[in-house]
């Protein structure tokens, strides 16, 4: 902010500088105020003559005699007419002054040798004696410019030139004033050529120094805008992706992947774009346009209502505008998200696409959202594209009326072509701040729908909490790891029916637990309720004695080790994803991970744990991605582990040969199976079959075969009548 008032102090006080280089250094040949620096001796006194009483005493007391050659505050010529001993003769006073002695239009003063008395240099003075000596001397001047115009006497004229000056304004007097100051500056020996350059050279300097410091405000304010715009991008990237983090899969369900994904990137980019723009114009234009109006009234206050006119007409355009752009913008997010949508599915079923030749429909249905968001955003940049033409007609016609009406004051000498010029350009700056803020605001509904998106993430309530009291922390080693279904109910949000209905079983610490059934009996669904990934509807899941819903998440999926249906790897290394269950696990941790999960294509390649994963473990096929998920949970030493159809890749021969090798690794943990083969869960000591949401079976292999319509099946179904037992 600080940046920005000075960035605008010195904009603001280039227009007001070229007026003075204009009207003063220019037009008035350096003389930039009615009060002279140096007068002839002659001139003195008649100046004196002219004044009221307590003007004439300021202007002896400030006054003092000097040679030519040693006058300081105007640079003089190097040869000037010499002074007389003595004067040649006394100045009367003027009422006294004998009207032959007064200049005529026959011999005019300038014919006159003007160094009849030592020279009388200004001293110094303060501001509120210089405010009245140019009031004073402005006047007197003047009256001498007429008197010797028209050559009439004292007693003729002096009445009527008094009348003249009051009607003719302190502006035109002070034009006249230093029109014959600056004749009486030439006829004593000023070098005014060089008065006039000074002016500007100091003046033009000054200029140049102030749009240095406003070019180095501009580019630090650019600096601190960016870094404060990517700062706070940042800091919304990270509580976006920290709320996401901790989504549960009913969250996940109220916003689809790839809009989170939009939220993420290109939303935040919007905001980080209208935060940078923001520090940069929203705060900057009024600052721009009070200071300019501030000015232009000082300027000319009679022309404001030029200014106040083209503003309303801006305000007019901008709300027409921004009435039509706003729903559109609305409408370009959403067909962001759907275009984001229909890519992300193109790109991660590329494979089925293929497979069943679908590259020309899915190419129609991904051209048909591109056109979408094309024709919207056309439609938008078309609207808004009508701004830049009309600011130009605005600011021209702007321009042409201020010429206009400034020409004719010009011309009745209440303005100067310097205020005219610097009242132009103080009504461009006014224009162009509220071209500023039409252009921040056709930016700021689309930065307030991306804001909205963003806040409906933010806002977003887990539907699993933490408890308030949590039970006191104990580490796994001190976990049994028994789990216990207590009359379990489960209902996705806005279904109808229970998934689950009235599930009890327990799961013993040290035991294997297998679950099988048919498709869509719930199996997934069972085992996502132990790490809480979802909430029961009802009843209670237990560990040791204890309802899950008391321990915080993050004590209970420390308990857990989890090997998801899909298996999901990151694109790193091999080490790099067995670590992300445990990131200070020794490296014979690792090692025996993998040789539990029988993954021999690690253990015999060169590379070893180095060895690098693509994106999602492209590189390895399903059985490999399958072996390395094993092998990361068995790096987490937990009292827990879950295994959601882990298996299901795996040749039997390798089916057998890990799970012999997990039941040695695991032998005091509780291993819950979920599966479809039996042969996979068939040796488990306890066995549950799921059918429609309830358990239709429990007990081993053996008794199941006996004593479970539905077990029985799925066997005969798997083995086709081979002997089982």
């Amino acid at each position: 902010m600080v940046l920005l008032f000075i960035q605008a102090n010195f904009d603001l006080a280039l227009p007001d500088y070229m007026s003075r280089i204009v009207n003063y250094g220019i037009q008035q040949g350096g003389i930039d105020s009615p009060v002279p620096k140096v007068l002839s001796g002659e001139s003195f006194r008649l100046i004196e003559s002219l004044l009221e009483t307590e003007d004439a005493a300021l202007v002896i007391r400030l006054y003092s005699p000097v040679a030519a050659g040693l006058v300081t505050t105007v640079p003089m010529k190097k040869t000037v007419p010499a002074a007389p001993a003595a004067p040649a003769a006394e100045v009367l006073p003027l009422s006294d002054q004998p009207v032959s002695q007064l200049p005529t239009q026959e011999e005019p003063v300038s014919e006159k040798p003007k160094l009849l008395a030592p020279l009388y240099q200004l001293g110094p003075v303060s501001k509120a004696e210089h405010a009245a000596l140019e009031r004073a001397m402005a006047r007197s001047l003047a009256m001498i410019a007429m008197f010797r115009q028209s050559g009439l006497a004292v007693e003729q004229g002096q009445q009527q030139f008094t009348q003249a000056l009051d009607a003719m304004g302190a502006k035109a007097q002070a034009q006249m004033a230093i029109a014959w100051l600056h004749k009486e500056y030439e006829s004593i020996g000023v070098d005014v050529e060089k008065l006039q350059m000074s002016y500007i050279v100091h003046d033009g300097l000054i200029m140049i120094l102030m749009t240095l410091g406003s070019m180095a405000s501009v580019i630090l304010v650019g600096l601190l805008a960016a870094r404060t715009a990517a700062g706070a991008a940042k800091t919304l990237r990270h509580d976006v992706f920290s709320k996401v983090i901790n989504f549960t899969n009913l969250e996940f369900d109220t916003f689809s992947t790839a809009s989170l994904i939009t939220r993420t990137t290109n939303d935040i980019s919007q905001m980080q774009m209208v935060t940078f723009m923001s520090l940069r114009m929203l705060l900057f234009a009024p600052i721009m346009a009070g200071g300019g109006v501030i000015r232009a009234l000082g300027k000319a206050p009679s022309m404001a209502w030029i200014i106040a006119l083209a503003v309303l007409v801006l305000i007019g355009v901008i709300s027409l505008v921004f009435s039509i752009a706003l729903p559109r913008f609305q409408l370009m997010q959403k067909l962001v998200d759907r275009l984001n949508l229909v890519a992300r599915e193109n790109l991660s079923g590329l494979m089925v696409v293929r497979a069943f030749n679908r590259q020309q429909f899915e190419e129609q249905r991904f051209d048909k959202a591109n056109r979408d968001l094309t024709e919207v955003s056309l439609f938008v940049n078309r609207v808004m594209v009508i701004m830049m033409p009309f600011m130009m007609i605005l600011m021209n016609l702007l321009s042409i009326g201020i010429i206009w009406v400034g020409a004719h004051r010009v011309a009745q000498a209440s303005m100067q072509v310097g205020d005219m010029m610097a009242f132009m350009q103080y009504a461009m700056q006014i224009v162009m701040s509220f071209m500023m803020l039409s252009m921040m605001f056709i930016m700021l509904p689309r930065a307030a729908i991306s804001a909205k998106r963003i806040s409906e993430v933010l806002d977003t309530q887990e539907s699993i909490k933490d408890p308030e009291n949590p039970e006191p922390y104990r580490p796994a080693s001190e976990i049994r790891g028994s789990i216990e279904f207590r009359d379990v109910c489960f209902r996705y949000p806005k279904a109808d029916t229970d998934v689950l209905c009235h599930i009890s079983f327990t799961a013993p610490a040290g035991k294997t637990t297998g679950i099988i059934g048919p498709t869509g009996s719930g199996k997934s669904t069972l085992i996502n309720l132990i790490p809480r990934f979802y909430d029961v509807s009802s009843g209670s899941i237990l560990i040791d004695g204890i309802d899950i819903r008391r321990l915080s998440q993050k004590e209970l999926r420390s308990l857990v080790g989890y090997v998801p249906q899909r298996s999901l790897l990151f694109s790193s290394t091999v080490e790099e994803n067995l670590r992300f269950a445990d990131e200070d696990a020794p490296p014979e941790r690792l090692w025996e991970a993998l040789r539990v999960a029988q993954a021999d294509f690690v253990l015999e390649n060169p590379e070893g744990l180095s060895l690098s994963v693509s994106q999602g473990g492209t590189n390895f096929s399903g059985g490999q991605k399958q072996r390395l998920a094993i092998a990361r949970a068995l790096v987490k030493d937990c009292p827990i582990y879950l295994f959601d159809e882990s298996f299901s890749a795996l040749d039997f021969r390798t089916d057998a040969k890990l799970r012999r090798a997990l039941e040695e690794r695991t032998c005091a943990s509780t291993r819950i199976i979920v599966a479809q083969r039996v042969a996979t869960i068939m040796h488990a000591d306890q066995i549950i079959v799921l059918d429609e949401g309830r358990i239709v079976g429990q007990g081993t292999h053996r008794e199941l075969l006996e004593t479970c319509e539905a077990y029985r099946e799925i066997v005969e179904s798997q083995f086709k009548g081979e002997k089982t037992a």
